[in-house]
């Protein structure tokens, strides 16, 4: 990440430290949703535990970030590119968090109990949340370097996740006109990849917020834009 050089040598400090501590968010976020989905996959209730028991790091990871931030605009009245980032880094703890309450979710769902027919069901949000998880690790690297061409890159992965989503929606509804006794447990499956498609869509913001920090341009409503960048 090239956060630039400063009059004050105290500034490029806390501009570094908190950079550091949004990746190992980042980092810690993304653990999280892989634990999550390995122990839905495995129906393992003491990993599923240790995700729920961690998300308090998270949400305490992303208010400690939010203060400094707020510190720093305070302090140093941050102006131009510098805002920018400052405004680009509490926008994606945000997401970042709302990522990790996924994993918790996931993990409660990992703990019900589903008949055997049911399984096949988890076994296609498990392979679907991979993909989730792969696309939050490159928008992670791409957050890193502050790469716009990443990030945009990352940005058209979602449309892979969107589709992959149809198709488990669609063997969901299809398991469920063929029983519909199993309808209450597998609403509980469908929550959980309605939830993983959501984490693809958090992670198209992040892209947003690295273009936003680089160029200097809102993308949020412009995807000609972002798709001139791929």
């Amino acid at each position: 990440m090239q956060l630039g050089r400063h009059i004050s040598g105290q500034f490029n400090v806390e501009l570094e430290s908190i950079r550091t501590h949004v990746l190992a968010m980042g980092g810690l976020v993304e653990e999280q949703l892989s634990l999550a989905l390995h122990a839905l996959y495995k129906h393992d209730s003491q990993l599923a535990t240790k995700v729920k028991r961690n998300d308090d790091k998270v949400n305490q990871m992303e208010v400690a970030i939010d203060e400094a931030c707020t510190r720093i605009i305070a302090k140093r009245q941050p102006t131009a590119k510098d805002l920018r980032l400052v405004m680009a880094i509490i926008k994606t703890i945000s997401d970042l968090e709302r990522i990790g309450d996924v994993a918790t979710k996931l993990s409660h769902v990992a703990q019900e109990t589903f008949a055997p027919k049911q399984e096949t069901l988890i076994v296609s949000v498990e392979a679907f949340g991979r993909m989730a998880v792969n696309m939050l690790h490159q928008v992670l690297d791409a957050f890193a370097r502050m790469d716009v061409q990443a990030a945009a890159t990352v940005y058209r992965m979602d449309d892979k996740l969107d589709a992959e989503h149809k198709k488990v929606q669609q063997q969901m509804i299809n398991f469920m006109m063929q029983d519909p006794s199993s309808v209450p447990k597998v609403m509980q499956i469908v929550a959980c990849a309605q939830s993983i498609e959501r984490v693809g869509d958090r992670c198209q913001n992040i892209c947003e917020y690295i273009i936003y920090f680089v160029q200097g341009k809102d993308v949020r409503h412009d995807k000609e834009y972002l798709e001139s960048l791929i």
